[in-house]
């Protein structure tokens, strides 16, 4: 039976289907993006047989196994064959051991072509972090304070053929007290990281990768530490837009939401804001004016950007004066300014 390394597996999987056959918790806590979880014990069934395993002997938890898991063997095979209809398939669990193998040998035996991942997903898990250490990519750092349309400006970007990456939308969060809303549940910070990966990897090192300015933690999810030693050093065009402008863009973002959620997030800041702000924040909403109750969400949010630009060392800050309304144009000035500066 063929093995593979973890750094061969994005090429192995041009053509395979890659099943992860931990349990339904382990996959839910992190798995390699693409994969398809077909389990060999149920999470309770894996309690038992490891714990079969450490206090009386490996022979009974084999056995102990095997009664969970003969019964169910045809399963195995025919969704299997549902999810992979060529037959060809990568297998792995945690590190590589019986039940990777063991759903390695029934596969194959029923016809399968089988290649399992050496090492399993721990393996995966090594590289990924090796992987943002040791491959440096040229970050371009899109900054602005709070309701600078960064993100719009980024797909934009994007979209006028610049390589980006969108931090906030691998976290499903926009980094703010506010930043939960209209988004789906979080990923995992394992997952986020592995998500993460599949987008670096995708990147051409030898040309600029723009990033939005983010701390490190965004939401309940943080860069992996290698990631982030390359963002934090990287150089910056910071937008310079005026406060109404940015007060706007925020009320037409956020006005739409629940005001129950708005409050939500106002009380959440309310140690760094200040009782008094929240407090007129708060009528501001009950009389709809958002545009106010916006502009005091500013004051914390334009003094929590300049502290958090201070726990970085960009390479090279350059402000960038926007003087458009049209984000078309704006990123077309962006990649003009990044081609002038070499960057």
């Amino acid at each position: 039976m063929q093995r593979i390394t973890a750094d061969n597996l994005q090429a192995v999987l041009q053509d395979r289907v890659l099943l992860d056959v931990r349990t339904p918790a382990e996959y839910a806590n992190g798995h390699i993006p693409g994969a398809y979880n077909l389990p060999l014990f149920s999470d309770e069934e894996r309690v038992v047989v490891g714990t079969l395993y450490k206090q009386q002997s490996s022979d009974k938890a084999f056995i102990k196994g095997l009664e969970y898991a003969g019964a169910r063997m045809p399963d195995y095979v025919k969704q299997a064959r549902l999810l992979a209809p060529r037959g060809k398939v990568v297998v792995h669990c945690w590190r590589g051991g019986q039940r990777s193998g063991s759903l390695s040998w029934l596969l194959s035996f029923s016809g399968m072509d089988v290649v399992v991942l050496q090492d399993g997903y721990k393996a995966y898990r090594q590289l990924i972090h090796q992987e943002f250490v040791q491959r440096q990519l040229k970050i371009l750092v899109l900054g602005g304070a709070t309701g600078s349309a960064k993100t719009k400006t980024l797909h934009e970007l994007a979209a006028q053929g610049e390589q980006i990456i969108d931090l906030e939308m691998l976290a499903h969060h926009k980094g703010s007290a506010f930043g939960d809303l209209g988004e789906a549940p979080q990923p995992t910070g394992e997952q986020y990281e592995n998500n993460l990966y599949e987008t670096f990897t995708q990147i051409d090192p030898q040309r600029r990768v723009w990033v939005e300015n983010e701390s490190r933690g965004i939401g309940r999810v943080f860069m992996p530490q290698g990631f982030w030693d390359q963002f934090r050093v990287a150089p910056m065009v910071d937008l310079v837009i005026p406060l109404e402008k940015r007060v706007a863009f925020l009320v037409e973002g956020y006005a739409s939401f629940e005001k129950s959620a708005l409050i939500h997030a106002f009380v959440a800041i309310e140690p760094r804001l200040g009782g008094g702000n929240v407090k007129l924040a708060l009528a501001a909403l009950a009389a709809d004016d958002f545009a106010t109750a916006a502009e005091i969400a500013l004051r914390y949010y334009d003094k929590s950007y300049l502290h958090a630009n201070l726990k970085c060392n960009f390479q090279t800050t350059w402000a960038f004066p926007v003087e458009t309304d049209s984000i078309t144009e704006r990123a077309h000035q962006l990649i003009q300014f990044a081609n002038d500066k070499q960057l």
